[in-house]
């Protein structure tokens, strides 16, 4: 299926060096008729599927990835945006939209991906089963599983069918995760499953903020 993106890259003065929610949280509240910015329509009902603003710090650099109707969104206020007033205060010099179409969806060959950000796998319900597992072998096995549903998660949200069962490989490492204050434990590395997942889209808890960031490894390069 081929889904609409957008991916403004802003260019400021100097790093970043906040996380994405505080740059979530300037952009949402200097937008607030834009509800897909921030998540929600009003203080109390919150949207809870797939984001289709998606905020990410990489390497100190800004940037934010629009889905389908975030398209319009982000172009519609990336000519606003002239600074960002966070803990720090920084110029944005340049801004740099790229908007392309990609196929999403189950594929015959096999794709190879990196998480650029730590993959919030675990809830506090899974938390506990995962931590309950002795043996190494089943606790892949388990964080596979999670990860294939996160997957059929994101298409069901987008409206993407998928017409066959999928499989992961996975060589991952536990890492310290901070979301919203609060320490988790996230995973990095690298994966392989017959999907086409376009570059820079999220997976997992807290994709708006960043995590879960995923890119695709061409020929064992990023």
């Amino acid at each position: 299926m081929k889904i609409n993106t957008a991916y403004l890259i802003l260019n400021t003065d100097k790093k970043v060096t906040e996380n994405s929610n505080k740059v979530r949280g300037y952009i949402g509240n200097k937008f607030k008729d834009y509800p897909l910015l921030h998540n929600h329509y009003n203080n109390e009902n919150f949207l809870y599927s797939y984001p289709l603003i998606q905020y990410q710090v990489l390497e100190g650099q800004v940037s934010i990835l629009g889905i389908e109707e975030g398209v319009k969104t982000l172009k519609d206020i990336s000519s606003e945006i002239s600074e960002l007033k966070m803990d720090k205060y920084y110029k944005v010099n340049e801004k740099i939209i790229h908007e392309k179409e990609f196929d999403v969806g189950t594929s015959r060959e096999e794709h190879h991906y990196k998480f650029l950000s730590p993959w919030l796998a675990l809830n506090t319900k899974n938390y506990h089963k995962y931590n309950q597992i002795n043996v190494w072998k089943d606790k892949k096995l388990f964080l596979n599983n999670i990860l294939v549903g996160n997957i059929l998660s994101m298409s069901k949200s987008l409206g993407i069918i998928v017409n066959r069962e999928i499989y992961t490989k996975t060589h991952l490492e536990s890492v310290h995760a901070q979301y919203k204050s609060i320490a988790m434990q996230g995973f990095l590395g690298e994966f392989k499953v017959k999907f086409k997942i376009p570059d820079f889209f999220g997976l997992g808890k807290g994709v708006s903020h960043g995590f879960g960031t995923v890119k695709e490894i061409i020929h064992g390069k990023e």
